[in-house]
Order: C-alpha cells, then structure tokens, then sequence
C-alpha cells in the first residue's frame, strides 16, 4: 500500500523504497496518492459526471455493476487544485488515475522530498516495471492453408491454424450458434498494433476499432511510429490476431465480429523504467468508452514480492478491482516463468491476483499443462490461475506482413484465446455479472485435477467450456432452513436458475404472525474492492 506522511520539505522523510531507488537514479517515476478528492459537494459532483460518461459506459455499469450506484467519488478526476500542486514541485506529471486517486510523475529526490510535505498527498511509491515482452523467434514452420474463394462457406467455418484452440474451448459451437462477439467491445493492453493484415480486411469482417490511445508516447498513434523498437508491434498483433481476424480456411479469431478498443501501454526496450501507470491509464480508458471484457498478457513484478500479491497491493490489481466491479470482464495471462510440485511456493505476476480478474494459464492442443505455465496461489491461498487456454502453438497473424500466419507459445496467447470465449458470452448473456461469468466458467471446466481445483496450483480448474459454461443451470431451496413453518413462521424458498450473484424467484408462503414484519435481505460480502478516494 502507500506510505503515507507529510512534512516540510527539507525534512520530508521519503518512503524505503523510493529513497533507495533515487539513490540509485537521479530520477524515478513514482506514484504520488492523495488524501481525497477534494470535493465539496459529493452528490452534485456524482450527478454532474453522470452526463458526461458515454451512453454504453452507463449501460454496461447498470447491468453489471457490483458497486452501488452507477458512480461514485472513485469516478472524480484528481482534484485539479491537488494537481497543480504536484506540479508547483517541478515534478513532472505522466498518467493521471481516476481510480487510484494518484498521479505518476517522473521526480528527483528534492522534488520527492517536497511532494511528501504536501497536505494533499497521503504517499508515494515507485511506478513498478513491467517484466517485459519476449522477443519472439522467427515463426514455428507452419504453412498457411489456401482460403477458399469469398462466398464458399456455406457450413463450419474453417478455422485453419485456430482449429485446435478453437474447438477446445467449444468455441466453434458459440459460434455455430451465432455468438460471435457480435455487439461485445473488448479493450487489449499491449505493445502497440499493426492493423492491415489481410486477415483484419476481409468483406463483411473488418476489425472494427472504435478507440485506440498510446499512453506511451501519448499520442493516438497505436502502430508503429518513428524511433519504435522494430519489433514494437508485434506482441499486441499477435493478440489481437487470435480475436479478430477473420479469414476461413487460414486464420478465424475467436471473437471475430467484436469491436475493439487498442492501448498502447508497453514500451518494449528492456531498459525502460516503468510502465505499471500506462497499464492503469489504458484499463481506464478501455473501461471509460465502454469495453465489457479486457485483455492482458502483461505483467509487473518488480518490488512485488508473492506476499504482496494478494489483490490489495499492486496500482495494477487495485485499478483491475475496479474495473471489474464496474462491470469489465477481465482476462490476464498467469505468466511464463513455470510451476514447481510445492503448492506453498507461486510465480505469479500482478495483476493476476485480483480478486474478479480470470487468470489464464496454458495448455496445448492434447490439454497437458505448458511447462512455461505460471503457478499460484495467491497470496492470500485463493487458487491462481482459474483456467487454462491453449498457450502452445497458437494460431495467430504474423506481424511482420499482410498474408502469413504463425504459431506462437505463451499465456500471452492462451488469455486472448480465453478472452474470445468470455466475449462470446457476453454476447449471449450481457447480463450476466462478472462473477456469474467466473463461476460458470469456474464450475464447467474440463478438469485436469479430478473435478476439483489443482492443489498444486498449477491448472486451475481445467480447460475452459464455452458450450458447457453456456448451458449451465443451477438452483437452491432452503433460505428458511431450521426455521422454515415453525413457530408461525412463514415457509421461505426459492428457486430457478442461481449462478455467482443473478437472482433467483423467491418464495414466501404461510401466516404472518400479527403485528410482525418479515425483511428478506440477500447480501454478500466478498472480495471488496480497493475504492481509491472515497
């Protein structure tokens, strides 16, 4: 969490770990939190942000969100006045986060030191660095299957190179019955995107990007731009082949008649500082303009240790916390740096330990778990990942020109392929909450540990089932049990179809003794998320 203090500024005392990273750096990005929002009138400034959020923002909020209300202070921007204090320091201003009440800023230790003796600042921290994208290697040998001429597919699509990772998950099924991601808008986190590949352009099917932001350079520039790392792009190609491309017979995405929304949020040089605050200002975004599931294969580990990845400490988990209780589906990859036999032992990366977040490890085409497969637990014991995708040898577009394909490795590529499927239901079911989606997937999965979670914590509950998670029904009787027809006492029950939090029909039946009132109250309490500001 942030360390919170104040002072004067020449006897400001600096948090640990940002005073040995400025002893190390003349400079550091790091997160400076305020006490508050500074707002004055609580309810006219809720009521004023209400007619400026985009119209599907609202109503994705209204139909999912766990949070009370459609708004709250978390939603304020940073108070302007608590800004331009920041800026008074000679500290220079990089994102700036609704959700965490927080600025990042590039600082020197004097300007740290003043930024500490602020009233309005409650802390600081470092600006945690990416673990960085691989560079992959020249593509796994894999000839591209001839597409049939336009018009020729009148049964199954042909999936081509997606075949395997497609009919896995039962996703072709989804698709069969016309759950596409027709009417889904999915946000992707990543490099950067190169969006004219044949694949993207076909008649009927052209990636439809209804937003796009790089938050590195902050410009709307999301492909490659002049002084890019040659391979800058390719990463966030490579998911978002996987999603939307749409050309039978060689390459057909798993949510391919989606829309989309792009954030540049990553700078691939390894040298680079810091790019945890692009992450939160590209999650914000995607959610302000109306995404309903994001996609990550991103992840942050440094001055994280496995105790702090307990979905109460990282600026990424918190900010995805908040998205999801928002309403955003959110899919992150567990990450590759393996898995051992010792369940008390994990290798995860933030933000895969979010409470809401579905975290995604891989599988290959047969269901055996990848070696590279990223273990858990939590920190807090909660199993990590939830579910696999198929992570080897996936099918995506080569990034490098307009007509080949690839087969690439990784949970960067089993969580887009995940991410399809979530998007297919979303599109069948845009009411369901985001724990419904977890818990429908969660209890369909084909598992790979005898039906219950892995106590390795390794795979999770299994393979993700699109048709199955579609078809599941549940039900539940006996809210009045021990009391239920007793002592005058009416007889309560309920029934129909009850999974995560939808609700069910409930039944009171029998007299009411005189002079009394019966309350029936549903309520859980579970996994609350951070709420920055409040």
């Amino acid at each position: 969490m942030f360390s919170a203090t104040s002072a004067l500024a020449s006897d400001a005392v600096l948090p640990a770990d940002v005073e040995r990273l400025l002893s190390e750096h003349t400079s550091a990005k790091l997160w400076v939190q305020f006490v508050d929002k500074d707002v004055q009138d609580l309810d006219a400034a809720l009521q004023e942000l209400l007619q400026t959020l985009p119209a599907r923002t609202l109503a994705r909020r209204a139909a999912r969100r766990s949070a009370v209300g459609q708004v709250d202070a978390a939603d304020l921007p940073v108070a302007p006045g608590y800004r331009e204090a920041v800026e008074r320091t000679g500290a220079r201003v990089q994102v700036e986060s609704r959700w965490l009440n927080a600025l990042s800023v590039r600082a020197d230790a004097e300007q740290a030191r003043a930024l500490m003796a602020l009233p309005c600042v409650r802390g600081l921290r470092p600006v945690a660095r990416s673990l960085g994208v691989p560079r992959l290697p020249a593509p796994i040998p894999s000839p591209t299957p001839a597409a049939a001429a336009a018009g020729a597919y009148t049964g199954a699509l042909e999936y081509g190179h997606a075949s395997s990772q497609t009919t896995q998950l039962d996703l072709d099924l989804l698709h069969g019955m016309g759950f596409t991601g027709d009417g889904v808008i999915i946000g992707i986190l990543d490099t950067g995107f190169v969006t004219s590949h044949d694949a993207f352009h076909q008649p009927g099917h052209e990636l439809d990007v209804i937003a796009s932001y790089d938050f590195v350079n902050d410009d709307a520039v999301v492909g490659i731009e002049p002084g890019d790392d040659p391979d800058q792009h390719a990463h966030g190609t490579y998911i978002l082949g996987t999603l939307a491309a749409y050309l039978p017979g060689s390459l057909v995405g798993a949510a391919h008649d989606a829309r989309f929304i792009l954030c540049k949020t990553e700078d691939l040089p390894a040298e680079y500082e810091g790019e945890e605050d692009f992450y939160v200002a590209g999650l914000e975004f995607a959610e302000l303009n109306g995404a309903d599931v994001v996609t990550s294969s991103l992840g942050y580990v440094d001055w994280y240790d496995q105790s702090e990845l307990d979905g109460l400490t990282a600026p990424v988990t918190l900010a995805v916390n908040a998205a999801t209780a928002n309403g955003v589906h959110v899919c992150t990859a567990a990450g590759n740096a393996g898995h051992d036999s010792d369940p008390g032992s994990s290798a995860l990366i933030a933000p895969s330990d979010a409470f809401e977040v579905i975290t995604c490890g891989a599988a290959d085409a047969a269901g055996v778990i990848a070696s590279f497969s990223s273990d858990g637990p939590a920190a807090d014991g909660r199993v990590k990942p939830e579910l696999l995708a198929m992570g080897v040898s996936t099918g995506t577009v080569w990034p490098y020109d307009d007509t080949q394909y690839t087969l690439v490795n990784g949970t960067s590529l089993s969580t887009p392929v995940l991410a399809g499927l979530v998007s297919c239901l979303a599109g069948a079911h845009p009411e369901w909450s985001v724990a419904s989606m977890r818990e429908r997937l969660i209890k369909t999965a084909q598992p790979l540990a005898g039906g219950a979670p892995d106590p390795l914590f390794v795979s999770g509950y299994g393979l993700a089932d699109g048709d199955a998670a579609l078809a599941l029904s549940g039900s539940s009787s006996g809210l009045g049990g021990g009391v239920a027809g007793s002592n005058g006492l009416p007889s309560i029950s309920n029934s129909g179809t009850q999974v995560g939090d939808e609700p069910g029909q409930l039944d009171v039946s029998g007299a009411v003794p005189l002079g009394a009132a019966w309350i029936v109250v549903g309520f859980s309490l579970a996994d609350v998320p951070f709420k920055a500001g409040v």
